[in-house]
């Protein structure tokens, strides 16, 4: 399992190098991880038994990373109006199902999975846009992946205190703390990428840090109510696209929120 994991971390690796070289490339990595991310999150709810509408739901997702790349925007606060406009369509597709049951889980769950999956993720693709972007993005991808590594080794080596054994049993307090100082050591090696002191860059990594493992934890609360280990297996060693975004979920809108607030004029 090791030796998988390894080598799919640097296949992973120069994949991710080479598409960021490029700012069309990165959004279209990205908007292949939200739509594979999206289909396994349905899955694992159809495995659960939950009614829902996977490919609707997969192709509304698919359209927030679409708008973000043609600039499109009705208003400025139109993901509101794209949710009210999701909500609506998924009411009155209800019509036609022979039961009633489940209607309100059904649609309940197919907009969190846009929002969680879709809408989290996309917020990579708006740090890529922005001045600055490939070291932008570069950073968050360096301070959450490194968090995930450090995560895995230290506890791997030196975890015997369980985190939360109820939601991921193979977590522990010290993985944790590793994952928290090798986030703290990426922001610091980011430091030619961000316009922030080293003080500051500490902060970065801790909040990023906290918020990556977050992200992990979430996802294992949610396989653990569905009953499943992985995601899905596409990728060798580490499980599904699910289980290899997790943590940028939380990290990548936040992030993209400091940004815009510490670079504003």
């Amino acid at each position: 399992m090791l030796t998988k994991r390894t080598i799919s971390t640097i296949i992973l690796i120069i994949l991710t190098v080479l598409a960021l070289l490029n700012v069309w490339a990165s959004a279209f990595v990205i908007t292949v991880l939200i739509v594979l991310g999206l289909y396994e999150f349905f899955s694992m709810l159809e495995y659960k038994g939950i009614g829902i509408y996977k490919y609707f739901g997969i192709a509304m997702g698919l359209g927030i990373p679409v708008s973000i790349m043609c600039r499109f925007e009705l208003t400025k606060g139109w993901e509101l109006f794209f949710f009210i406009l999701v909500l609506l369509f998924l009411i009155i597709m209800q019509f036609k199902r022979r039961e009633s049951a489940g209607v309100i889980v059904g649609i309940s769950t197919t907009i969190f999975g846009i929002l969680y999956v879709s809408w989290f993720l996309s917020f990579l693709i708006r740090i890529r846009f922005m001045d600055g972007g490939l070291g932008f993005l570069a950073s968050i991808l360096i301070i959450t992946k490194l968090g995930d590594i450090g995560a895995y080794l230290i506890g791997m080596g030196f975890g015997k205190t369980p985190l939360i054994p109820r939601i991921s049993p193979k977590k522990s307090l010290e993985g944790a703390f590793g994952g928290l100082l090798f986030s703290v050591l990426g922001a610091l090696a980011s430091k030619p990428l961000l316009p922030f002191s080293y003080g500051h860059l500490v902060v970065v990594g801790v909040a990023v840090g906290i918020l990556a493992q977050l992200g992990d934890l979430s996802e294992s609360l949610m396989k653990r109510d569905c009953q499943i280990k992985d995601a899905s297996h596409i990728i060798p060693g580490i499980g599904g696209v699910l289980d290899l975004i997790d943590s940028l979920l939380f990290t990548g809108p936040v992030f993209y929120s400091y940004l815009a607030i510490m670079l504003s004029p």
